[in-house]
């Protein structure tokens, strides 16, 4: 059953009716911003109905309709904030002269305040800035050095042997109670527990992969239909494939881990020894060269500019290679946490 808005409109006269058209208006979207929309209108509207006791949700949803909006007005409102989010990181510097329209903060999916009473829809979108000239091939192989999330890439292989590590032992341990106590009482609590854990390092991994490799993840745990009881919930938790999906991506976090580490520690490793051959070669006792099996191919001082540079463009190489596995590994992480 739907109610009449004041202009015209038909509103949701249910919480679970108005998250579901919400979910339908931004059908197209990235999971991870469906995700922390959903979220953030049940918080919204469920914290309006407990601040006016004995109306309807039907009444509420109408009555708050002015300030936070309908569901296409709220869909609308986070896709120009993310659009304007977006092309700001893009485009860090904007041209004087350029004026900037900020959309409301409340759908940015950055903070969880709700908009404020009597938000308007958002202003004139920003224009798409004109496209940068196409780099050089020279200019594109050096230019990684500039990019950001290179080194946040580079220190994600670093740390996912830690974290590897640390989330296989957690679901090992965690599905090894959980089954082993399954037939004494204490079973339930302690599977309840390590699965709600779960998600909870779901969220704390993708706010990981987000800021290091730039993958767009949930700011907002995972939407729960609160109109559902408990027992209900619990139950969706297990039945619920995201569940199994993040039990597999801390299990292969491990393997991931152990290969990036080693990957990324070797290769820079002997990068930055090529490169500091021509300083060791003034080191008494320093052997300058490169030996296949025993026979000398590059030998002498004369040969360390030649290692120096063979360890730059294998530095350069790294760095582009940590780049591709960053964007392959959040990849990953949004079919395997985020998906809807």
């Amino acid at each position: 059953m739907n109610i009449e808005h004041t202009m015209g409109r038909t509103l949701p006269a249910t919480i679970p009716d108005y998250l579901a058209q919400l979910r339908a208006a931004l059908h197209d979207a990235d999971p991870a911003m469906v995700q922390d929309a959903l979220y953030d209108a049940e918080e919204y509207l469920r914290s309006e109905l407990a601040a006016q006791p004995g109306r309807s949700e039907g009444e509420v949803i109408a009555d708050v309709a002015g300030s936070y909006g309908a569901p296409d007005e709220v869909a609308d409102i986070y896709r120009e904030t993310e659009l304007t989010v977006n092309r700001a990181l893009r485009t860090p510097k904007t041209p004087l002269g350029t004026r900037v329209t900020a959309a409301p903060a409340v759908a940015s999916g950055f903070d969880a305040v709700p908009p404020a009473a009597g938000v308007a829809a958002p202003g004139p979108s920003i224009p798409d800035p004109p496209p940068p000239p196409p780099r050089s091939l020279a200019a594109r192989f050096f230019g990684v050095v500039v990019d950001p999330h290179t080194y946040g890439a580079l220190f994600y292989m670093l740390l996912s042997l830690a974290t590897g590590t640390f989330f296989f032992s957690w679901v090992v341990t965690g599905l090894s109670l959980s089954l082993g106590l399954l037939i004494l009482i204490i079973g339930v609590p302690v599977a309840v527990l390590f699965f709600g854990s779960i998600r909870g390092l779901s969220l704390l991994e993708g706010r990981l992969v987000e800021v290091l490799l730039g993958e767009r993840m949930p700011r907002r745990p995972r939407f729960s239909d609160r109109s559902r009881s408990w027992l209900q919930r619990i139950g969706d938790m297990f039945t619920d494939g995201r569940t199994w999906l993040t039990l597999l991506y801390f299990v292969l976090m491990l393997p991931l881990g152990v290969a990036y580490f080693t990957v990324a520690t070797t290769l820079l490793a002997l990068s930055l020894a090529l490169i500091w051959s021509p300083v060791a070669v003034w080191f008494p006792g320093a052997y300058t060269g490169v030996t296949i099996n025993g026979l000398p191919l590059l030998e002498g001082a004369w040969a360390t500019p030649l290692l120096a540079l063979a360890g730059g463009l294998l530095l350069f190489g790294t760095l582009h290679l940590a780049r591709a596995v960053g964007r392959m590994h959040g990849t990953l992480a949004k079919h395997l946490l985020v998906r809807l």
